[in-house]
């Protein structure tokens, strides 16, 4: 980030291969359809600053061991637990037809048998919720003790209407994300000889 030393602007684009069931004006049975949501989020995460030059052992046949970037900048992961659908609601699309925000990589398109076509005159416009852990991660040598998992503790502050209130009231699936501990699965005390 510019005048900001040591942050780091992370953006994600989530893709969704969402499935409804649509109920016709004639129709008793519901049709099953499915298509692709797009959601992008911003980060800005404190990241530190790297001023040495890493160099790793990934094998490349044949060829000399490739430095990695000088700046030695650090790698966002993001850790995303099932969405939970909130609403779905079909409304009409602009005279020229409804536009993806952003390019549709080919693997996802794929999934779907090929490009995707936005030309209709209407669309399902879908209310997700998401819980995530975004983090940035960086090699630095430290010594430090060993504790338990560390629990998020601060919030996204959301800016949404009513099916996201909802979603506020969820609590964060915490067990999603942290496996559980050797004492928690009975795994600690198995009884008997050992081999």
């Amino acid at each position: 980030m510019p005048f900001n030393k040591g942050f780091y602007s992370i953006d994600m684009t989530f893709f969704f291969n969402v499935y409804l069931d649509v109920f016709g004006p004639l129709s008793s049975t519901p049709t099953t359809v499915n298509g692709v949501s797009i959601f992008s989020k911003r980060a800005i995460l404190y990241g530190s600053e790297g001023n040495v030059k890493m160099f790793s052992s990934d094998y490349s046949p044949d060829k000399l061991d490739q430095q990695n970037s000088p700046d030695v900048l650090p790698k966002a992961t993001v850790q995303v637990a099932e969405p939970i659908g909130l609403s779905a609601r079909i409304c009409d699309c602009p005279p020229h037809g409804c536009d993806s925000c952003c390019r549709i990589p080919d693997s996802i398109s794929n999934r779907f048998g090929g490009d995707l076509d936005f030309g209709g005159s209407r669309a399902v416009y879908v209310t997700l919720g998401i819980f995530t852990i975004v983090q940035i991660v960086r090699n630095v040598q430290l010594l430090i003790p060993a504790y338990d998992f560390c629990i998020p503790e601060k919030e996204c502050v959301a800016t949404s209407d009513d099916p996201c209130a909802m979603f506020r009231r969820i609590d964060f699936p915490t067990d999603e994300f942290f496996p559980p501990k050797i004492t928690d699965c009975g795994c600690g005390d198995r009884g008997g000889k050992s081999r």
